[in-house]
């Protein structure tokens, strides 16, 4: 018998890009200095009251309105009340799906494999994070910059079956979040984090009655897109095991796990039985306010071109391949970058050979990002390669020593004397020379050979060091064999 499984992903993204925390005024960014970006609200102090930040509201809007969700007609923040180490205040300020909060019944439709799926998202409410805490040999030390950063959790239904699945709809809401500007969604930063529910059931049962769901079972807190494909992996070969070896109502039980990356496995952590009572109450401190249509007009025009379109533009506006334009919209920095220079004049195809080929693997060799990188877009352009000032592969010598040197391209090539030679007439000088020392060559020349020429071209770039135009140095060479063989 088979079995289907049944995936659903709580993924929390921080609006890392407004300027200050949702309900405090303190520093929204993030700091490797504990405890740097605070404020009394942050902390828990009493008397403490939030103070909603508007932008952080407007995104989680625009990010709702792109998740196809219904938008409410007021407003709420609720209180979550329970106890945590690194949550002071022993309450969170967030939304309750009643009333309705930022977004609530969308879908995502996103790609796996070259196919095109779909997700329904049961709601994504606006909230404020939690402290961090590390756990240190016999001490936890709490960091509170991220307490109170502006926190955006996206449920969905188990609509995933594979962990390629999940996956591809975390690759594909980071893009969502990145071009939208509402995060820079660095993993390295802790900007992602993930919840993931996994149960299995049998094939031959209808997956649309949660009744036939299985037990469900919820993985805590993974922190890489890798890892949640992996513990869902490991957690449907586990529940399937049980299932065959008759034990999985005893195995199987509703209980949080969470990821060990050194193991590759999941490990229990608590059971849960019966369903937390958080006794969620509207927030006194912040009223409800209405959502005004003006407002929500002008955060839906201002939703820019996503990855997903960008892709299908680079393809028929540009003629890039659908594996090309795939890495170009990845991430949102390098698609800029990409942007950039194409404005600039740089033939697109031009451009994609650089960023996919030379520059991206710079970045992976050297693991920065694309703001780290000396080069710029107006660097980049092929004017000099148009110009017929350096050949191709000098540009890429002129490319590694300016990232090198930190040098303008320009300086690089006159320091290294990499000018090419263009003059028509010079350039023929050099080939009535290789032709008046190679009589016995030109005997041999084959026109209908489509490498004859190899060897004049050869002798050529010798004698100039490589500096005459390959493109003008064969059409003339080819001409004049090919009169002296008729």
């Amino acid at each position: 018998m088979g079995y289907i499984a049944m995936i659903g992903l709580e993924m929390h993204c921080e609006a890392s890009e407004t300027n200050t925390k949702v309900f405090s005024s303190a520093r929204n960014a993030y700091s490797v200095t504990p405890n740097e970006n605070i404020r009394p609200y942050d902390m828990g102090f009493p008397g403490v009251l939030p103070v909603v930040n508007k932008k952080a509201v407007e995104y989680a809007i625009k990010t709702s309105m792109v998740l196809n969700c219904k938008q409410p007609e007021y407003m709420y923040f609720e209180r979550k009340n329970y106890y945590y180490p690194d949550m002071p205040k022993n309450y969170q300020i967030t939304q309750e799906t009643k009333p309705i909060p930022v977004g609530i019944y969308g879908y995502v439709d996103y790609e796996c494999e070259g196919e095109e799926k779909r997700v329904r998202v049961n709601n994504i409410h606006l909230e404020e994070d939690a402290a961090s805490s590390d756990h240190l040999y016999d001490t936890t030390v709490i960091d509170y910059n991220r307490a109170a950063n502006p926190l955006l959790e996206l449920v969905t239904e188990p609509d995933f079956r594979t962990g390629e699945e999940a996956m591809a709809f975390l690759e594909h809401m980071r893009t969502v979040y990145q071009y939208l500007g509402v995060s820079e969604c660095d993993t390295k930063k802790g900007h992602i984090r993930c919840d993931v529910n996994v149960s299995i059931m049998d094939e031959s049962l209808d997956p649309e009655d949660p009744s036939n769901w299985g037990t469900k079972v919820e993985m805590k807190n993974v922190n890489s897109f890798g890892g949640v494909r992996d513990c869902i992996k490991y957690e449907i070969k586990r529940q399937t095991k049980a299932k065959e070896d008759g034990t999985y109502d005893t195995e199987v039980i509703q209980e949080t796990r969470r990821w060990d990356e050194e193991t590759q496995s999941t490990i229990a952590m608590r059971s849960k039985v019966d369903a937390v009572d958080y006794k969620y109450f509207v927030e006194p401190n912040i009223p409800k306010y209405k959502l005004t249509k003006e407002w929500l007009d002008e955060i839906r025009a201002s939703i820019p071109e996503l990855a997903y379109d960008r892709k299908k533009r680079y393809m028929n506006d540009y003629g890039l391949s659908e594996y090309d334009s795939n890495i170009l919209v990845k991430e949102k920095k390098i698609s800029d970058f990409f942007e950039d220079t194409v404005k600039l004049g740089t033939d697109p195809k031009e451009a994609c050979n650089w960023v996919n080929g030379m520059i991206l693997s710079y970045l992976n060799y050297h693991m920065i990002t694309i703001d780290d990188i000396y080069m710029t877009p107006d660097m980049l352009r092929d004017q000099l390669i148009d110009d017929k000032t350096i050949s191709s592969k000098q540009a890429k010598d002129v490319f590694n020593k300016v990232l090198e040197e930190k040098k303008e391209p320009m300086q690089v090539v006159k320091d290294e004397g990499m000018m090419q030679i263009t003059d028509e007439g010079s350039i023929e000088g050099i080939v009535d020379e290789v032709l008046a020392e190679n009589p016995q060559a030109i005997e041999t020349y084959d026109p209908e050979n489509p490498k004859a020429l190899d060897y004049f071209i050869g002798q050529v770039m010798k004698k100039t060091r490589g500096k005459a135009n390959p493109s003008i140095a064969y059409k003339m060479m080819k001409e004049k064999l090919d009169n002296l063989k008729k």
